[in-house]
Parts: C-alpha cells; sequence; structure tokens
C-alpha cells in the first residue's frame, strides 16, 4: 500500500465515523488491533490551557524516520475535541504514520485567524519534536475534516500563518482534505459569520485566495450530496489547484526547454561546439561537408529532444489563451497590435507581398553565386537553395557569403568593418562605448555608471550562458543593462547599436505608468534598436574615425555594400514571418503534432525558397533549434522592425535635411533627430501604435515602401544580373 493510499484510508475512516467516532471507537480499535500505541497524550504546544495535542505511533519501531500527518478535526469551529478522534491517529500510525492530532481554540472564545494561527503553533511543535518519536520533520503532511480541512488548507496555501510561527512552509510537504470549506464568501450560514465576518478583508479568510503555483501538493475529497459544506468548495478549489499547476509546469517546461537550448551543442569533424561556435564557424567555412556536420548535429542535438516538451507547452498555453478569451495563443500575441488577430495577419501580408519582388531576385542572384561556387552536384542552378550554404546557421541572413555570391571581378568592397575595428585596436568594451557614443551625439543622456557595472559584455569563462543578445531595464527606471557575448567584429559593432537602442528605448518611457512600460508595439522596439544599426553608414564610420576619405565607396563598392546588407535585411524578411505564422498554425491546430517537421520544411521552402541539406523525418523539430521557439518569444516583431526601421531611418534621415542616396544618410550628431526620436519613445505604450508612428514620420501607416527606396538602386541591377534565369522555386 503506497503513502497515498494509507491517507487515504485514514481519512475515509474520519468520514465515515466523523459524526459519532466515540461510539465506534471500540469497534474500530479491533480493526487497528494492537498496531498502534498513544506515544504522548496531552502535549502542551501553547499558554492556552486547549492548546495540547496527542501523539499516535505505530507498535513495531522503525529505524528510520516515519513521515508525519497532522490531523485536524471539524466542528464548524465551535466544538470538538482531540481525545474523540483517537481512531484517526490509531489508524494512520497503523498504516506506518506518526499521527498528531491537536486541539484549537473554539469560537466565541476566539475568532479568525486564532485557530488558524493555533494550527500552526501545532506544526511548529511537530517540527521541534516529533523526531522524539522516530517522525521525520522533513515530511510533514496535513489532513482535517470540514472545519479542520479548512485550517489545513488555509496552512498549505498562506504561507505567512507557518513563517509568523517560525516554520518553513516548504516542510509541509502535502495536504489531504476532506469536505473543507474554501471559497465561501459572501458568509451565508451563521456559522461562517461568527468565525470570520468581522475580518476586515474577508478575501483573506477564504483559502481558494491564496492558491499559488508551488502550493503543496492538495488531495480533496467531498461527498456529493453533502449539504453542510456544499461539494462546489472542494470543486473550485481544484480547478484553481490545476490552474495554478498548470502554470508551474507550464513555467518548468519554458525555463528546461530554454537550458537545453543554452546546452545545446553541434560538431564539426567530431569536435563538440557550443551554438555561438558554429554561428560564427558557419559564416566563413566553405566546406559543403563541414557545414552539413554543423547544421545536422545542431539541429538533431537542439531541437530533435524539444518536440514533446513543446508538444505540452502549446497545450498549456493554448488552454490558458482560451481562459482568457482568445482563440488560441496565436490569436492572443497577434492580439496586441490595436487591431484584431485577424487584420493584424493582413497587415503582414500585404507588407511581405510589396517586398517579395525583391527577396526573389536576391534568391535568384545569391542561388546562382553558390551554384557557381559549389557546382550542380550541392547547389543546383534552379529550385531551392541548401540551407546549410547560407552563410548562417537558420539561413535568416546570408551577408556572411558576400564574397561567395559577388560577381566575378566585381573588386574587393571598400573596406572590412572587421579589419578597420582591429586596427583600430577596439575591445568588446569599446564597441559598446562607441555605439553609447552614437545616442549621447543626438542628444540623449550618457548610460548610468552601473550599465558598465552591471552588464554581461564578453562571454564568462566559468558557466554556460546563452549568447543571444538582449537589453534589460531591470527595475525600469535606471539600472539599464546588457547581456551580449561581444566579439570585436562588424556583426556585433552593428548589434551593439541595436541593442542599446533597446536600452534608451526604455529609459526614454520610464516615467510612464506601469502599464505603459513598454514600447508602442513590440516591432518599435525591435525597430528602434535596427534604426540605429542601420545609421552605421560610411559616412558615420567616417565621423567617428574608422575610415578615411580615401577609403569611402566608389559607386560600384557602394552597390556591393548595398548587396551586403540586402543579403542580411532583404534575406531575412520571410524567415522573420515565418517563425510567428508556423507557430499560429501549431497553436490553431491547422499543423498537428505528427507533422511539426514537415510543416516547418514546408514552410521554408513556401517563404524561404530553401531545404535542409539532409533528409529530415517527424523525429526531428527543426524549429526548435531556433532560440526564440522553445523560448516561446513571438517572432513577427522582428518582421515588423525590419520594415519599420526603413521607415524611420527616412524619417530621420528627412528631418536632419539629408541629400543623397538614403542608404548614404547618416544623422549622427543631429540634436533634432534626437529631439523628435525621444518624443515619439517616451509615449511608450501609452498611446495607440499609430499616434506614435505619426509622431515621428508623419503618417499612421506601416508602409514598405521606404525600404524599397532604399534598395531602389540595387534591385535594377539585380534583374541585369538575372536575365536568363529562372527565377523562383
Amino acid at each position: 500500500m503506497t503513502r497515498r493510499d494509507a491517507l487515504l484510508s485514514g481519512l475515509s475512516s474520519a468520514a465515515l465515523f466523523g459524526c459519532s467516532p466515540a461510539g465506534l471507537l471500540n469497534g474500530f480499535s479491533r480493526i487497528t488491533g494492537d498496531s498502534a500505541r498513544l506515544a504522548v497524550g496531552g502535549a502542551s504546544f501553547g499558554g492556552d490551557p486547549r492548546l495540547k495535542l496527542d501523539v499516535w505511533a505505530p507498535n513495531r519501531r522503525s529505524s528510520a524516520p516515519l513521515p508525519v500527518v497532522v490531523f485536524f478535526y471539524g466542528g464548524g469551529w465551535v466544538s470538538g475535541e482531540r481525545g474523540e478522534y483517537g481512531f484517526v491517529g490509531r489508524a494512520f500510525a497503523a498504516r506506518g504514520f506518526i499521527a498528531v492530532i491537536p486541539d484549537y481554540r473554539l469560537v466565541p472564545e476566539v475568532r479568525f485567524p486564532a485557530f488558524v494561527e493555533d494550527g500552526a503553533r501545532a506544526i511548529r511543535w511537530v517540527h521541534d519534536h516529533i523526531a522524539e518519536f522516530i517522525g521525520d520533520p522533513r515530511r510533514i503532511h496535513i489532513s482535517g475534516h470540514s472545519a479542520g480541512a479548512y485550517i489545513g488548507a488555509m496552512l498549505s496555501l498562506d504561507r505567512h500563518f507557518l513563517v509568523d510561527a517560525g516554520v518553513d512552509p516548504a516542510i509541509v510537504r502535502a495536504a489531504a482534505l476532506l469536505s473543507g470549506p474554501y471559497d465561501f464568501y459572501p458568509f451565508t450560514e451563521q456559522r461562517g459569520r461568527d468565525a470570520l465576518g468581522h475580518w476586515p478583508r474577508p478575501l483573506e479568510t477564504q483559502p481558494i485566495h491564496f492558491v499559488r503555483r508551488d502550493a503543496p501538493s492538495m488531495l480533496l475529497m467531498h461527498g456529493t450530496a453533502d449539504t453542510v459544506v456544499r461539494p462546489r468548495n472542494s470543486e473550485r478549489l481544484a480547478a484553481a489547484l490545476r490552474k495554478a499547476g498548470a502554470a508551474a509546469e507550464l513555467n518548468r517546461i519554458s525555463t528546461d526547454l530554454s537550458s537545453q537550448y543554452g546546452r545545446g551543442r553541434g560538431t564539426m569533424g567530431g569536435e563538440q561546439l557550443t551554438g555561438n561556435e558554429i554561428e560564427a564557424r558557419m559564416g566563413t567555412n566553405r566546406n559543403p561537408a563541414q557545414l552539413r556536420e554543423m547544421w545536422t548535429s545542431w539541429n538533431n542535438n537542439v531541437g530533435s529532444p524539444m518536440r514533446q516538451e513543446y508538444q505540452r507547452m502549446v497545450e498549456i498555453a493554448n488552454a490558458g489563451a482560451r481562459e482568457l478569451g482568445f482563440a488560441d495563443t496565436g490569436a492572443m500575441w497577434r492580439s496586441k497590435y490595436d487591431m484584431s488577430p485577424d487584420e493584424f495577419a493582413a497587415l503582414t501580408e500585404r507588407l511581405w507581398q510589396e517586398v517579395r519582388p525583391l527577396y526573389v531576385e536576391l534568391h535568384c542572384f545569391t542561388r546562382a553565386g553558390l551554384n557557381r561556387r559549389y557546382g550542380n552536384a550541392v547547389q543546383p542552378a534552379e529550385g531551392p537553395i541548401r540551407a546549410d550554404l547560407l552563410g548562417n546557421l537558420w539561413a535568416q541572413e546570408w551577408g556572411n557569403v558576400y564574397d561567395v555570391v559577388a560577381p566575378p571581378g566585381s573588386g574587393r568592397p571598400a573596406y572590412d568593418l572587421t579589419a578597420l575595428l582591429e586596427r583600430a585596436h577596439y575591445t568588446p568594451e569599446r564597441v559598446i562605448r562607441t555605439a553609447e557614443g552614437f545616442f549621447t551625439s543626438l542628444g540623449f543622456e550618457a548610460l548610468p555608471q552601473t550599465f558598465w557595472e552591471r552588464s554581461m559584455i564578453t562571454q564568462p569563462r566559468d558557466r554556460e550562458v546563452i549568447c543571444h543578445a538582449s537589453a534589460w531595464d531591470v527595475d525600469n527606471v535606471n539600472d539599464l543593462r546588457i547581456k551580449m557575448c561581444t566579439r570585436v567584429n562588424a556583426d556585433d559593432f552593428v548589434t551593439a547599436h541595436h541593442e542599446l537602442g533597446h536600452n534608451f528605448y526604455q529609459r526614454a518611457y520610464n516615467t510612464q505608468p506601469f502599464l505603459y512600460l513598454d514600447s508602442a508595439n513590440d516591432g518599435f522596439h525591435e525597430a528602434i534598436g535596427d534604426t540605429i544599426a542601420l545609421s552605421v553608414t560610411p559616412e558615420y564610420l567616417q565621423q567617428i574615425g574608422l575610415l578615411q576619405q580615401s577609403q569611402m565607396p566608389n559607386a560600384e563598392q557602394d552597390r556591393s555594400l548595398l548587396l551586403r546588407q540586402a543579403l542580411d535585411k532583404i534575406a531575412f524578411l520571410p524567415f522573420g514571418l515565418l517563425v510567428d505564422r508556423y507557430r499560429w498554425g501549431i497553436f490553431s491546430g491547422q499543423i498537428a503534432p505528427g507533422e511539426y517537421q514537415a510543416a516547418w520544411d514546408r514552410m521554408r521552402l513556401e517563404y524561404q525558397g530553401i531545404r535542409p541539406p539532409v533528409a529530415r523525418t517527424e523525429q526531428n523539430f527543426d524549429a526548435g533549434a531556433k532560440y526564440h521557439v522553445p523560448a516561446s518569444v513571438p517572432y513577427t516583431r522582428y518582421f515588423l522592425a525590419r520594415i519599420l526601421q526603413f521607415q524611420f531611418f527616412k524619417a530621420a534621415c528627412d528631418i536632419s535635411g539629408w541629400h543623397g542616396p538614403l542608404h548614404r544618410c547618416s544623422f549622427y550628431g543631429n540634436r533634432e533627430v534626437g529631439r523628435r526620436l525621444n518624443e515619439m519613445l517616451a509615449m511608450g505604450l501609452s498611446r495607440p501604435w499609430p499616434d506614435a508612428l505619426e509622431a515621428f514620420t508623419g503618417t499612421r501607416e506601416i508602409s514598405a515602401e521606404p525600404m524599397v527606396e532604399y534598395f531602389r538602386p540595387l534591385l535594377g541591377w539585380l534583374r541585369e544580373q538575372n536575365q536568363g534565369r529562372r527565377c523562383g522555386w
């Protein structure tokens, strides 16, 4: 018999004999025989004469500490004596428990919370003394019937009673309660009004008010025909506990998935590599076999093991979304944009169609370059692109393969930003300080000293961390920080400008009320950082002394810079869209658990025109190998940010009076841009996003036209290059 079965048996006995226990005690004693004994009777646990308890123990001595049950009897808080409940002590003891049955003070001598405080004192006595009876003070369980079940529920759920008694609430391992009142306000019965009606905050008298996700396990039993304490009390408490338990399970799964990602490893030539190392090597390695190994090992080792837990996380998240009135979690995510979920989906589709022609030309051009480098056996001249050849672990940005796809004879770029940084002896901290200087040049206040003391700027050597860059405002005031494994290279130089965009945005709205401490929509937060990152132009690099006038790009080199940007900015757009569209399909049920991998591959082909380098099956879950999926971070914000950043960038350039190609604009040092930008940032979430957009750009509509304008000089050239090729896939 398990301990739970024994507990059930003891409680069932209480239910059978609770109405007239004394008369049935002898009969019950014959059932238990000589297997239990009264170890101590009338032990005092408080100053009041009534605060005494009995301890029952098995007759058979145990060499190991035994679990403990503290049983609180019922009686409407007005009656009851521990001596009448010896049969309960005998039943528990006969089944291997140390059983404690305390008295507590009754109404009208006392009222709430005195009888609960008495129960806490009894638990304290048990914790301090039960080892004397071979009881385990680390394994205390609470049981109770009716009013005693109420006391047990309050002690299990409202931590402060045990804390005030000097006991760690964690020592209560579980509670098994029978026919208790847990949710009965307003007080309709006189006994409830007499015992609890005087309390000025009546919800504090209700156990259900204190349900928490880390509560001890609770077994609730109730007779369906009970007319004294209605069964709905147990039903409602059980529902609340299940809901809190689901939240706890969701939190556990989310934490576990994120931890799995952080611990993830892939290989190259059998060498174990972190995600950060694989990401770096895939940007420079040109060996197709090694690229395939890194891609496959990362996806197999990181994504595939997450599949079952991710499915369960979806179930819990959807249940929570439905309770909030949404069709599913995807609809809840899409509801944050001051329009209906369907309207938002239509908006993103419109924006995608505006830029898709540019992507198709870029895809066609890139595929031709890969085919030229690797040949038909690795990358055919037509059809989709092999995902691991694009210089990025997720094929989301292709700038790292510029050297592979640039036309023969196009010459070297005017400059190599990584080389410029190395030549200037940049350090990771100097990378961050230079990014800060962009914002201060616009008139923003410098970052606080605590930023430099508390941020993680380089990868720690003594522990594993997730190197995905992020920005934080810990206290919603001025405790700004970044978490970044900064390296001295072009990518991290741009990323630093992006991440500090988050920090300066966070500080700009820090005087807003709590509910408005966020960006106008989540795409805005990403777009502000990207707008500043977009400003890392040759003109800006010259202004900060990294680039000399003689190194400024000529017309051909200028196009090369634009191509390199397109390989990142344009190439990202379908990926930025599909990650959430894939998850929207999972949340809505359009993508069943049995087709997680097939749907991912299908959507990657449809939107990006790429294919995996090796065959995939439903044992795989490649989507999980992208950080934002196991971390449950909505991703459409990044798609919006890619569109909005060009809209913000063009507005800033117009405000600064820039004349010339949009892609060469620099507004570094322009205080009027800073003033107008800060006006928008300071709104936070206090206004609908179209109001914030209008404050800086003069329009209320998100448009991809500024992005198209930025790359228009490149588009015509790409079409020329693609003459005679069969574009599309």
